[in-house]
């Protein structure tokens, strides 16, 4: 006798759940939609329960011996993940990191609009990252580079804290820069 399902058709494209007839294995653990187990079935057996219903199977822990399906309302379950992750999504706050760049020969006044470019952001609340390239022969006078960096720093030190002390990668020297933390 062959029976013939309400079956829902669920793309491919949304995600990786194992669903229904995506389900390949012999016999799984069913747990019905109000929580309660149904015992071990075979494959066949626990479609058969989930369609009776009018609801889907979805493999929970595909891991586990023997895997764990649950009887449920697919549309509905994949809402409320897609609600879920938004909310998540939603309470993330990503930190900005605002590029700087100074030079081993800056003038007073360059340096000084710096200064104020790299006060403004850090009250705004993101961090600076201070780069000093070092070009040609100014590779010789990294003393006067990091003269440069280090009264950057002391100057910005009344709002600014180092998050990342100074140091020299290839012909670079870079810091990060982050506000301070009230105590």
């Amino acid at each position: 006798m062959s029976v013939i399902y309400n079956r829902k058709v669920i793309p491919n494209n949304v995600n990786d759940d194992l669903v229904n007839e995506k389900i390949r294995f012999k016999e799984v653990l069913v747990i019905d939609s109000d929580g309660s187990q149904l015992g071990i079935k075979m494959r066949r057996e626990a479609l058969e329960i989930a369609y009776n219903q009018n609801l889907d199977l979805l493999c929970v822990a595909p891991n586990a011996k023997p895997p764990v399906c649950k009887v449920l309302d697919y549309g509905r379950h994949r809402f409320e993940q897609q609600k879920k992750a938004k909310e998540a999504k939603k309470k993330q706050h990503v930190t900005e990191i605002k590029p700087l760049r100074l030079s081993p020969v800056i003038d007073k006044h360059d340096f000084d609009t710096k200064m104020r470019h790299a006060r403004k952001w850090i009250a705004d609340g993101m961090k600076v990252k201070v780069d000093m390239r070092f070009r040609g022969r100014l590779i010789t006078r990294l003393e006067v580079g990091k003269k440069i960096m280090d009264s950057f720093i002391e100057e910005i030190s009344d709002i600014a804290s180092v998050e990342k002390k100074p140091t020299l990668e290839g012909n670079t020297m870079s810091c990060v820069l982050s506000a301070k933390k009230n105590k």
